[in-house]
């Protein structure tokens, strides 16, 4: 094989070939098949060929060949129906022109066919790494230290005036504004551990999914309605109370009753706490819940007929007082939130 310019390649021919096992002169000359296929012609080249030789060789081998496309109509179309347009046909609207895979990705390469693979089970929810959830319990905590930097001196007090009454003629000492603004948060802390525990409860005990966009919004549907109850049991503490004792017992009650809300906010923070992380049982954190509010009511019962009805030595009007005003908003609140998760949840 020779190179004749610098940038073409002629392939030579073999010359004929004697055939072997014969003794007659006669040369038959065998002529070998076009190549088929561009490395045929790459393999005739010598080693040192450079691309625009290799180039020119297949160029001078293939050369390519003018499609003509049938201009014969198609005949391909449903018995009954007519002929079907040429999608080339300008006239045609462009819903016709446009067909089912028109936007497909594997039809259209430059489009985004999406991720590869298969995608994987999703990362089950858990409360534990719920960032919002985590907040708001942080938030408590904090809270929690700042009410108890301001109003630790006053619930230590009232701590000790619950179970030791002062002397009558004693002088007591009231609360600041600022200290029962901060005793105000704790009781808005008591609301929102409610709220977490209610929510516990709905996802445990009645469903996982609601109608609502967001599981948060089910926790503030259950913080709005404590909240509600809380203020109500306080109003209509002080209409009744207003009517049939003193103006000095009516006072005694209500910083009692702020104390027992701020109690119960910071003994169910523990709670919540080791239900979140450390996953001590729903059915454990609910009993150990219902056991505080329980013994915070007892006390309740116990404070309310030392200030109310001890003097009077009168047993029947302090259940029927506590029942009414306890007892069966207590137990009102509780199938409220029950029937909210019902009627939120989603029914298959």
């Amino acid at each position: 094989m020779t190179i004749q310019q610098a940038d073409s390649t002629v392939v030579q021919q073999p010359q004929a070939v004697e055939e072997v096992g014969t003794t007659s002169p006669v040369q038959t000359e065998v002529r070998p098949a076009k190549p088929r296929y561009p490395y045929q012609v790459l393999r005739q080249l010598p080693a040192n060929a450079t691309p625009a030789q290799q180039d020119s060789a297949i160029q001078a081998t293939f050369q390519p060949e003018v499609i003509q496309r049938s201009t014969r109509p198609d005949t391909l179309h449903i018995p009954g129906f007519g002929k079907g347009k040429d999608y080339r046909d300008v006239s045609l609207p462009q819903y016709y022109r446009e067909t089912f895979f028109a936007n497909d990705s594997l039809l259209h390469p430059e489009l985004t066919a999406g991720r590869y693979g298969v995608a994987g089970d999703p990362v089950p929810y858990t409360v534990r790494n719920d960032n919002v959830i985590t907040g708001l319990l942080l938030g408590c905590f904090i809270l929690a230290l700042l009410s108890f930097a301001r109003t630790g001196g006053i619930l230590l007090r009232q701590a000790k005036d619950f179970f030791f009454a002062p002397k009558i003629g004693t002088t007591t000492v009231s609360e600041t504004t600022g200290e029962f603004r901060f005793q105000s948060f704790l009781v808005l802390q008591t609301c929102l551990l409610l709220a977490l525990l209610s929510f516990f409860y709905a996802n445990g005990y009645i469903s996982e999914t609601y109608v609502l966009a967001s599981q948060y919004q089910l926790i503030g549907i259950y913080f709005a309605v404590i909240l509600g109850y809380v203020l109500l049991k306080m109003i209509l503490f002080s209409c009744i109370n207003w009517v049939f004792f003193e103006r000095k017992k009516i006072g005694q009650w209500s910083q009692f009753m702020l104390f027992i809300f701020s109690i119960e906010g910071i003994l169910l923070f523990p709670v919540v706490v080791l239900q979140v992380y450390f996953d001590i049982g729903l059915k454990n954190t609910l009993v150990v819940s219902l056991i505080i509010i329980i013994l915070l009511k007892i006390l309740s019962f116990y404070k309310c007929f030392d200030i109310f009805f001890k003097r009077t030595s009168v047993f029947l009007q302090i259940i029927l007082y506590f029942c009414a005003l306890e007892i069966l908003p207590l137990l009102s609140l509780g199938a409220v939130l029950v029937m909210i998760g019902n009627e939120l949840k989603i029914n298959y």
